[in-house]
């Protein structure tokens, strides 16, 4: 994980210090071990450190689009499952050494939108804020690949920040 060091008032601007610190105490993020969710969780890290809040770590497992694959198995699940279970190990553990109270999800829901479960998460724990990173797709590629963002965006219950990935 590259970090870029900002304090909280250069992510949120325009909060008033004492708010913005204790405005997110519970802090979801969504990753999936690309650059661009490392750099979410860098975020979302320094936002709970600062407000002296946790983060909860989840990993969304869409068993739908390996059913569409000739190569689905049981085994094939077995293995996506465990990638997950490393990505949320190493997101909490990079949580601990910031000093950040922090736990972790691996979601596998047949036939859920990744939208859906991460909104479904946040409700159920009662987060204050969901950290996602987004390509920030546009035009064609947007249209073919979907953006996963934008679809919990859409459907969360509480506020979204976005963090732009590298690409």
């Amino acid at each position: 994980m590259h970090a870029e060091t900002h304090t909280l008032m250069q992510i949120l601007p325009h909060a008033q210090p004492e708010t913005a610190v204790s405005m997110f105490k519970k802090i979801l993020v969504p990753i999936d071990g690309s650059k661009t969710s490392d750099k979410a969780l860098d975020y979302a890290l320094r936002l709970a450190h600062d407000s002296k809040g946790q983060v909860r770590l989840v990993h969304c497992i869409d068993e739908l689009s390996f059913l569409g694959s000739h190569e689905y198995s049981g085994e094939l699940m077995q293995i996506a499952r465990e990638n997950g279970n490393r990505i949320l190990q190493s997101g909490t553990t990079t949580a601990k050494a910031m000093g950040v109270a922090a736990d972790h999800v691996l979601i596998d829901r047949v036939a859920q939108r990744l939208g859906d479960s991460v909104a479904d998460a946040a409700g159920d724990w009662g987060a204050d804020l969901i950290v996602i990173g987004t390509h920030g797709r546009r035009g064609i590629g947007r249209v073919l690949l979907g953006s996963g963002s934008e679809q919990i965006m859409r459907l969360s219950p509480v506020p979204v920040l976005m963090i732009r990935g590298f690409d």
